[in-house]
């Protein structure tokens, strides 16, 4: 295969869609596995919709999942600028190409004609498309059209009776009837280009080979075929990969859960974990092995392997990687990823004090095991925070506990012993409810579960030694008093 040129090509109208991550992935991954060029350029011609801050949160994403680019918006190459709304003089000589030689027209219909002209073809079964009522316009026509204040759009004129064919790098051959398609606008009334024109101009000038995008484009490739051999443009190879689904089968969206990697992000994914998840929605390697880095899956990738099903998006799935990903990560960057989380919650100071900061560690370490997504920190870890204690209503276990006749002689010995080490970490709490445990000839679940229920109100939870470790003397001491007060 000669030198790859694949590009990500995003709109900024809103943050990076799960999907569109997916697809920069997979241009990622076929452009590292050839040692080729990856392309960033920014869509930007919706000029209501577009903005400075959706681009910057779409690069930043990309960033954040590890997707690095060889050429484009912000590093540079030679064949900028890689907006489409600086390229618009660059434009301008392949607009005057097609109108010179009459395969493009000015349109002067309205909104309004194109509706009526629409709804009486669909009345009769017909697929909607423009019929050509501008295309013979005479000058005089269209002079009186210009001084009745109608600013025309230029269409491209559509051959008749040709058959268009992709041979499509995932889906196989595909035809398209040039009959079904109707000439449509190319630049529109304000001298913004289309999507279908300017796409083509920008890969054929930045030398694209390969065109992965999702299976929605399909539909846009006869209009673009058309228009790279009026342009006598060289043809890039296409390859449209399947939608994501959610569990349901219908498409992706909101109610889903979250459909952005902004989202994700914020609900503390791990960034390796979300390109692992996403390479494997509609890609399989080979094996049966499900966890990959970055090289790995760019090694292994090719789109013989990329299915033409839609893809389900698993949300299980993906916390279960996520899951094993935050249980091989380091500590300190997983109390990281939970901070923000917990200060957001209020357990934690906005400024954390260095040896705060070393007791918190601590305490994340006894729910790494357990999280698969750093926005759950909170629930797994409130019990180290607060005086008091609240029983959980629908801990029935608990309920029992406290109510045994042993249960206040357990909570006084364990406060006194509490009260008589210098030093506290498991191994001394360790002791100290051995010690208890002796003094009062209990045992099992009347010594450790009354302790547990007593100091955290539930029955079930961190390891017992790390929790009264990590609360310290004083804490248990005071948490063990108030508990006592309510029974």
């Amino acid at each position: 295969m000669g030198q790859v040129r694949v590009r990500f090509a995003p709109s900024p109208t809103g943050p990076l869609h799960i999907g569109g991550a997916r697809s920069a992935l997979f241009n990622w991954l076929f452009a590292r596995h050839y040692g080729g060029t990856m392309i960033i350029r920014v869509e930007d011609t919706d000029l209501d919709r577009s903005t400075v801050e959706y681009e910057s949160m779409i690069l930043d994403s990309l960033r954040w999942l590890g997707l690095d680019w060889d050429e484009g918006i912000e590093v540079g190459g030679p064949h900028g600028p890689y907006r489409q709304r600086e390229r618009l003089e660059a434009y301008r000589p392949y607009i005057e190409k097609l109108v010179d030689e009459g395969k493009a027209y000015l349109c002067y219909c309205s909104e309004e004609e194109l509706e009526e002209e629409r709804a009486a073809l669909m009345a009769k079964g017909e697929m909607p498309r423009y019929l050509g009522r501008c295309s013979k316009l005479t000058e005089k026509e269209r002079n009186e059209l210009c001084a009745a204040g109608r600013k025309p759009a230029l269409r491209f004129r559509v051959p008749a009776g040709k058959l268009l064919v992709v041979d499509d790098l995932v889906r196989g051959r595909v035809e398209f009837e040039s009959d079904g398609i109707g000439d449509y606008i190319i630049v529109k009334s304000d001298g913004i280009p289309t999507y279908n024109f300017a796409v083509v101009l920008d890969d054929a000038l930045m030398g694209i080979t390969h065109i992965l995008r999702g299976e929605e484009h399909l539909s846009n490739t006869p209009r673009q075929l058309l228009l790279y051999e009026a342009l006598g443009f060289s043809v890039p190879l296409f390859g449209h990969i399947s939608l994501i689904l959610g569990e349901d089968r219908s498409k992706m969206s909101k109610r889903h859960g979250a459909t952005s990697v902004v989202q994700y992000r914020e609900q503390g994914y791990l960034p390796e974990a979300l390109v692992n998840f996403l390479a494997l929605l509609g890609w399989s390697p080979e094996g049966e092995e499900e966890i990959f880095n970055s090289d790995e899956l760019a090694r292994q990738f090719s789109l013989e392997r990329v299915s033409k099903s839609p893809a389900v998006f698993n949300f299980e799935k993906l916390k279960w990687m996520n899951a094993y990903y935050i249980r091989q990560a380091s500590l300190d960057r997983i109390t990281g990823l939970c901070l923000p989380h917990l200060q957001q919650a209020g357990l934690v100071e906005e400024r954390v004090p260095k040896e705060r900061l070393a007791w918190l560690t601590r305490v994340v370490a006894t729910a790494q095991e357990k999280l698969e997504y750093a926005e759950q920190i909170t629930g797994l870890v409130k019990v180290f925070f607060g005086e008091t204690v609240e029983l959980c209503d629908t801990d029935e276990e608990a309920a029992q506990v406290l109510a045994l006749e042993t249960t206040p002689a357990v909570i006084k010995a364990l406060m006194a012993e509490a009260r008589s080490f210098t030093e506290w970490d498991e191994d001394t709490v360790r002791k100290a409810l051995k010690e208890v445990g002796k003094k009062l000839n209990i045992k099992g679940k009347a010594l450790f579960m009354a302790v547990r229920v007593a100091v955290s109100g539930q029955s079930h939870g961190p390891d017992l030694n790390a929790l009264l470790a990590l609360l310290g003397p004083d804490l248990a001491a005071k948490r063990l008093s108030y508990t006592l007060s309510k029974l």
